[in-house]
């Protein structure tokens, strides 16, 4: 019996069905698999109508601001966006592992012990690996690439999203709400807040996100929780989001006012940072920390952050 062929014939079904059985470590994905991610990916995207929000932190009915450990999300700065699409769900294990396959990066990462959870994929639902839960790229580049390769693939302008697309995407077309959930409140999964051993796979998911303790590594699957009104799924908890901005603490005070994409460089040549956002997919929820408003730059190569594509079309693709 061919195992490495059903193992391959198992992770192109599970893409589509969720079966369950055998981990995966094919070399090179079948061409089927590849057309199976891209056609779920544009699927996948949601139409967002643009329109003018407040991007920033705009305080809470006393006027306080949400986010108080960092001043990095104010002023909040009024702007105008174009319209757009952004993928209902962040990207998955599964996914990803398809595109480090078929660029030829799996090798990159499979003899690093620190980076090796990032290119496994299973088809196990208790599997920490599981194909349907949220991949942790090894750094910005590889989330870039992902994107890019998409936009080859399916001759769409694909590209991971300013953090204006996402804060506004998150905001449901910018609503004054502090949380991207289906209430814009929280009633947070106990799932990850028990004792590591008492944490199991097998719980079904409750509430409506998943914010947790940045220790563990253990993360649900996609669309395990309410999207919010937009149809958006995760965009507070399960993992923190790359975004394309460089970025700079103080740039709602210089950022124009229609489609602000960030600076053109970065601020420090000799430490450049992406801005991530959904910082309570890392944990950080304390002070504000896990509202849709915080904002910081993690340096291009660090690991553990998540993402989501954007196409960059006036109309609808779907």
């Amino acid at each position: 019996m061919n195992w490495k062929y059903l193992c391959r014939t198992a992770f192109m079904l599970s893409i589509v069905v969720g079966v369950s059985g055998c981990e995966i470590f094919s070399d090179s994905p079948e061409p089927e698999a590849i057309e199976s991610v891209v056609k779920q990916a544009v699927d996948n995207q949601v139409y967002v109508k643009g329109g003018t929000f407040e991007l920033g932190d705009i305080g809470d009915e006393s006027g306080r601001p949400y986010v108080t450990l960092a001043s990095h999300s104010r002023p909040a700065v009024n702007v105008t966006l174009d319209s757009y699409s952004i993928s209902r769900y962040e990207t998955t294990w599964g996914e990803f592992r398809v595109y480090l396959e078929d660029v030829g990066h799996l090798d990159q990462y499979t003899e690093k012990v620190s980076t090796r959870k990032y290119i496994q994929s299973s088809d196990d639902p208790l599997s920490p690996h599981y194909h349907r839960k949220p991949a942790r790229s090894p750094n910005y580049v590889e989330a870039e690439g992902f994107c890019q390769w998409l936009a080859e693939k399916a001759g769409l302008p694909f590209a991971l999203p300013t953090e204006a697309q996402w804060e506004f995407a998150a905001r449901n077309r910018g609503q004054d709400v502090p949380y991207a959930t289906d209430s814009g409140r929280v009633e947070t999964d106990p799932y990850l807040q028990r004792p590591t051993e008492y944490v199991d796979p097998s719980i079904p998911p409750s509430g409506n996100t998943l914010m947790h303790s940045s220790a563990k590594f253990e993360r649900r699957s996609v669309g395990s929780y309410p999207p919010n009104p937009l149809g958006l799924y995760d965009m507070t908890g399960n993992v923190s989001e790359w975004t394309q901005d460089w970025f700079q603490e103080d740039y709602y005070q210089h950022a124009p006012h229609r489609n602000p994409a960030g600076p053109a460089n970065p601020v420090d040549p000799n430490d450049p940072r992406k801005t991530v956002r959904d910082w309570a997919g890392r944990g950080d929820h304390f002070g504000g920390g896990g509202t849709v408003f915080a904002r910081s730059g993690r340096p291009l190569d660090a690991p553990g952050n998540g993402f989501r594509c954007v196409v960059n079309s006036p109309k609808p693709i779907n």
